[in-house]
């Protein structure tokens, strides 16, 4: 009860704002300050005054006053941080769509791309609220991808027939990229490696030594994962023949089986002594990629894989020790193959295709 000092307003609670406050308080994430207001009001309405709620809660005697106040006037709302008051907004929703506009639809004098300190100078913004502008808007000028379009006239055909032998492939059959990593450099160093250290990455210096080249064949069991590679020096298709004899005497299949063979245009796998090869073993079907879309060819991610675990940060003093690299990356592949999961259909692809060309045609380029 009141115990000297003008009375304070009489604080009742409805049953559900009680429950509101008692959660509040209780609930293990409500923030600490909420929660010590919820306890402020639910004291308050035990008819107990604000010095004694701010000695039971062990808090400052103003702190009581003020969240009683706030309650009466504007009930479970008023227990609510108030906006702070800050510095007016100096950058108008005009400024911010010149700016993104500039961005999209003008090239700086003289250069190829905006840069934040280009931008801040021509529209007179600070460098920071450029920044600001881009990140909010997912620009970023200073990065550039690459595209092609195939212009095979048999696009379509082709995109269904390799994506059908993926995602359905015929009963019984196997299904085999085949490709060739032509070019693999033997590169040495011309320093040796330093290892990593803790706090530092390895490091390797940025000169080499070539020793030659080798090119890799390689057929990826779509199927399984598993690949069946070989190293030739020259990639012809003498090289190329041999390799599918490889492939003949190697792959696993059931008798009387298909062998679905995916290849790109390369013009050795189209030279008249490989079409001989596949009129010779009519168990082997060969399918081609479009032109101009070897990443249609699974075998690729293979290719990127090694390339990137094993060949590009390797030192290697003679084709030799590359071509034994390689060989070990492929039996220690071998020992537990995982196929690549294939989930794009060629309605995917065709329609992302369509959304492009109609970017392109409306550039205005």
């Amino acid at each position: 009860m009141n115990k000297g000092g003008r009375p304070k307003p009489l604080l009742s609670l409805t049953d559900d704002e009680r429950q509101k406050l008692e959660t509040w308080a209780n609930r293990p994430k409500s923030t600490q300050r909420l929660a010590t207001r919820a306890r402020i009001v639910l004291a308050c309405a035990e008819g107990l005054d604000n010095k004694d709620v701010a000695a039971r809660l062990d808090i400052n005697i103003a702190t009581v006053g003020k969240w009683r106040r706030r309650f009466l006037d504007l009930r479970l709302d008023g227990l609510a941080d108030e906006p702070r008051p800050g510095a007016p907004r100096t950058i108008t929703d005009e400024i911010v769509e010149r700016v993104v506009t500039k961005t999209l639809e003008e090239k700086p004098k003289a250069a190829t791309h905006w840069s934040t300190r280009g931008m801040a100078k021509a529209v007179g913004l600070s460098q920071t609220a450029i920044s600001r502008v881009w990140r909010a808007f997912g620009l970023k000028p200073h990065l550039s991808e690459t595209f092609k379009l195939s212009t095979d006239p048999f696009f379509v055909e082709k995109v269904r027939d390799v994506v059908g032998l993926y995602l359905n492939p015929p009963d019984r059959a196997v299904v085999l990229c085949v490709d060739e990593k032509s070019q693999v450099q033997a590169l040495d160093r011309s320093q040796p490696i330093q290892p990593a250290l803790p706090g530092r990455p390895e490091k390797a210096s940025h000169d080499y030594v070539r020793h030659g080249t080798t090119s890799l064949f390689a057929a990826l069991d779509v199927a399984t994962g598993k690949v069946i590679g070989a190293c030739q020096r020259r990639h012809r298709h003498q090289e190329f023949l041999a390799f599918l004899d490889r492939i003949d005497a190697a792959v696993e299949r059931p008798p009387g089986a298909a062998v679905h063979v995916v290849m790109d245009n390369y013009g050795t796998h189209k030279h008249p002594r490989v079409r001989a090869w596949f009129v010779r073993h009519p168990e082997f079907v060969p399918h081609f990629t479009p032109t101009g879309s070897s990443w249609l060819n699974q075998v690729e991610r293979f290719f990127a894989e090694i390339t990137e675990k094993r060949i590009r940060r390797g030192a290697f003093r003679s084709v030799a020790a590359l071509e034994k690299a390689i060989l070990e990356y492929l039996a220690h592949h071998n020992e537990n193959p995982k196929p690549f999961k294939w989930t794009a259909s060629a309605d995917l692809i065709l329609d992302r295709v369509k959304r492009v060309c109609e970017r392109i045609s409306n550039s205005g380029h």
